[in-house]
């Protein structure tokens, strides 16, 4: 099997259109056709369900994607093994980051690194910490900095940043405003805004909630730290969110949450436990901060 072959498959495994992953890749559409071709009559499979408008993946494609994603990403990997052994790193670095965690300043260091190795492609993707994990888990990702709980994740090695408790926000003339602190059950029948499900912060006040047997209502739902702040704000719901957030903005009122309410926001950098993990990768986290909580 050639990894040309893989290469081509993963294209139109992604694009879902020959003609579009034969443009991605700059070769021509006939060409990319017969290299599917070959990985097939070398699988004994079809790979993917062809029709006028787009391709799907078949059941036998399915299965390939997620090991070719690996596979690749393993050359990868050996390619950077002989860069680092010649005192050249180089090849690419792929990573993930969730907005607003505040804890490194991303821009900084991959300028650091960047400066530092010159020949190592950079491509960085933004969203929420349950995809990046996703990704890292299937090789698209060689590093990726997310908020979680904590918990462990198989095939992930999660190295802890910063951890910081919940508290909660709320508008300055609300009933709860003034408590010393507050309990979950204190929240029943509270409206909240939240964040997109697949962020760290959102997972940790859904998992709480539904520990402490309270309804989470979540009528507003937004992806961006100072609105949803700014509609707490003006009293258009409640919610919960880690210190280092509620701190970004000063015209809400903030209150701390009783022990154990809720499980703390751990900000990690993460990079796949497996052999395949990326020397470059390391590298960057090697230019990090020392680890502070």
């Amino acid at each position: 099997m050639e990894l040309r072959h893989l290469e081509h498959f993963l294209a139109v495994a992604e694009q879902k259109h020959f003609t579009r992953a034969a443009e991605a890749m700059s070769i021509s559409q006939s060409g990319l056709s017969a290299s599917i071709r070959a990985l097939e009559r070398e699988l004994h499979a079809s790979l993917f369900v062809r029709n006028t408008r787009s391709v799907e993946l078949t059941e036998a494609g399915r299965a390939l994607l997620c090991e070719g994603r690996r596979t690749l990403a393993a050359a990868e990997a050996a390619k950077d093994a002989v860069a680092a052994v010649q005192g050249l790193l180089r090849g690419h670095l792929n990573v993930g980051l969730e907005q607003c965690l505040g804890v490194v300043d991303v821009p900084a260091l991959l300028a650091k690194f960047r400066s530092a190795y010159p020949g190592v492609e950079i491509e960085v993707r933004q969203g929420g910490s349950t995809p990046m994990l996703d990704e890292l888990a299937s090789g698209r990702l060689d590093v990726a900095f997310v908020a979680t709980a904590g918990e462990p994740v198989d095939g992930l090695d999660l190295r802890p940043l910063s951890t910081e408790s919940m508290v909660l926000v709320c508008a300055p003339d609300h009933r709860l405003a003034g408590a010393e602190q507050v309990c979950l059950q204190d929240l029943a029948g509270e409206s909240f805004v939240d964040f997109d499900r697949t962020w760290g912060a959102r997972a940790i006040s859904d998992q709480a909630f539904a520990d402490a047997g309270v309804a989470h209502p979540v009528t507003i739902e937004v992806n961006d730290v100072h609105t949803l702040l700014a509609l707490v704000a003006h009293d258009l719901g409640v919610a919960l969110v880690p210190e280092r957030i509620a701190a970004k903005r000063g015209d809400h009122r903030t209150v701390p949450l009783t022990p154990g309410s809720a499980s703390a926001w751990q900000v990690s950098v993460a990079v796949p436990t497996t052999p395949a993990a990326s020397l470059t990768a390391n590298a960057l986290i090697g230019m990090l901060p020392t680890t502070r909580t």
